[in-house]
């Protein structure tokens, strides 16, 4: 068990029973999963670029990452249905945790004139949306061996009900949120 997910277990519950007036633990919002995707236009052209991006997403992850395809043919962009674009993985249980603690402590510091996450990344229904432009944020991927600067987009899936629940449940795990 992470450190993350013991402070969820120990103080996390607590503090957002109390403040939203649950009566049960089971009411209280707890992240379900996290996917991360990339994709790119050039793949188009050349399929084996997505190779290196599924290696670093697996790196990434620890865990392997599956090839996204193209659902419609669209003429303007020679795009045809079928044709591998990106790549995905989503994470569950204990590696979510532990992504999630190095997502928090290393790598979003690392990240550039950063300022604090933008609140306007939720949905609706209390998920998470952020993006980031540069891979070679996370410590797992080698620099000297990355061929490409891609981006990156990670969604946090939460069981909460609102939008200000899910942002209660991610400041309490430590995201550091604009004020």
């Amino acid at each position: 068990m992470t450190t993350l997910e013991q402070q969820y277990r120990d103080e996390v519950i607590a503090q957002l029973k109390k403040q939203f007036n649950h009566n049960s633990v089971m009411a209280v919002p707890k992240i379900e999963k996290i996917v991360l995707n990339t994709s790119t236009g050039e793949a188009v052209k050349n399929p084996k670029l997505l190779n290196t991006a599924v290696d670093e997403l697996t790196a990434i992850a620890g865990q392997k990452a599956v090839l996204t395809r193209a659902r419609n043919a669209i003429s303007n962009f020679k795009l045809r249905e079928g044709m591998p674009l990106g790549a995905r993985v989503t994470l569950r249980r204990e590696r979510m945790w532990a992504f999630l603690e190095r997502l928090i402590h290393l790598t979003i510091p690392q990240v550039r004139d950063f300022r604090g996450l933008s609140p306007k990344g939720f949905d609706g229904r209390g998920n998470y949306n952020m993006g980031l432009k540069e891979q070679i944020v996370f410590p797992e991927i080698d620099y000297d061996k990355v061929d490409k600067i891609r981006g990156l987009n990670i969604t946090i899936v939460t069981s909460a009900k609102d939008d200000a629940q899910g942002r209660a449940l991610l400041e309490a795990l430590g995201f550091p949120f604009k004020k």
